[in-house]
């Protein structure tokens, strides 16, 4: 019963929690300390404060932790799968509708659309990254990164996983203090 009630509580939270892990905090503490009562206000956000200062989405540390207090390791399973199963479920849905349509006039104009703004938005991010990149550990290493990645990826058509890997050991190596 327990981890039907982990399951409940999370799956609920991050349901009705529109845009993300912020929107879904408060309706996660509804579900833990004022419906289940297994934590205090002072708890939850001790683990909230405690969550944001880890890296990664909020929700899913949040799901994993109260599940692991509340049931074990499978309960931390429980969670993070609830967590994360309203926006599988809405993907599932939604490009079951794509598909249903895809030949249709509007669903490939609306593709056409989509394609630049998420090819701005990548950009951006990219800039982003060498902007912080440069910062942080100056022009030389971000060139020499940047430019060997490049060439791994492109000419000589390494796996991004050996890339990312590699760019690891050199910052180990390198840029390690």
């Amino acid at each position: 019963m327990i981890y039907w009630k982990i399951f409940v509580a999370n799956f609920m939270a991050n349901f009705l929690g529109y845009g993300g892990g912020p929107a879904s905090i408060p309706l996660l503490e509804h579900e833990v300390v004022d419906r289940y009562g297994w934590f205090t206000v002072h708890e939850f956000s001790e683990m909230v404060a405690l969550g944001n200062a880890l890296p990664g989405p909020i929700a899913t540390k949040l799901a994993g932790f109260i599940g692991y207090q509340q049931g074990g390791i499978f309960g931390a399973f429980v969670g993070l799968f609830a967590s994360v199963a309203p926006s599988i479920l809405l993907l599932i849905i939604l490009l079951g509708l794509l598909l249903k349509f895809k030949e249709s006039p509007k669903v490939k104009n609306m593709t056409k659309l989509v394609r630049p703004a998420i090819a701005v938005l990548l950009g951006v991010m990219t800039i982003d990254f060498f902007s912080s990149s440069y910062e942080s550990i100056g022009i030389f290493h971000t060139v020499f990164l940047g430019g060997v990645s490049l060439l791994l990826l492109e000419k000589w058509k390494i796996s991004p996983v050996y890339v990312i890997c590699g760019a690891l050991v050199y910052g180990a190596i390198f840029l390690g203090s």
